[in-house]
């Protein structure tokens, strides 16, 4: 499965990536709950479940213990693709 051509870790890989060098900290919080308040309502067209996910990972950077797990998993996933890749 692809979203927009691209596999879902690698998009929310790159996203954590991107926020993580281009949000502060405040931003970041704010950014994740709202997508994840558009993930839950996921179900109207503009809208899709795609943003819960994301916003649970922007919101995971800004606290350290969730955020030293989230960038070991994706770390761990993106090399995983890779070897089978």
């Amino acid at each position: 499965m692809r979203i927009a051509g691209r596999r879902p870790m690698t998009a929310l890989r790159d996203a954590a990536r991107w926020s993580d060098e281009r949000l502060p900290p405040g931003v970041r919080s704010v950014v994740g709950l709202l997508l994840m308040v558009g993930g839950v309502l996921g179900f109207l067209p503009v809208l899709g479940f795609w943003m819960l996910p994301l916003g649970l990972a922007l919101v995971a950077l800004d606290i350290p213990v969730l955020r030293r797990r989230l960038l070991n998993w994706l770390e761990r996933a993106g090399a995983d693709r890779e070897e089978a890749g």
